[in-house]
């Protein structure tokens, strides 16, 4: 499983570094982010990618995992 640790960041950084680990093809993918407002960009590129989003919400964090459909 590949691992994108965007916590921190902000847009448009963290779903650029999204959509090169989904181009990268190293499923599944789970992305690590920090707020509300950035998991559902995340989730919005991703699903708009062909990808499933799960989502598991770990306190004030978020970790999304990406497969293909």
């Amino acid at each position: 499983m590949a691992t994108v640790d965007a916590r921190g960041l902000s847009c448009p950084q963290l779903v650029i570094l999204a959509r090169k680990a989904i181009e990268a093809g190293q499923f599944p993918i789970e992305v690590l982010v920090d707020s509300v407002t950035s998991r559902e960009n995340v989730r919005r590129m991703a699903e708009k990618a062909g990808c499933s989003v799960a989502v598991n919400e770990m306190g004030d964090e978020f970790s999304l995992t990406l497969t293909r459909r």
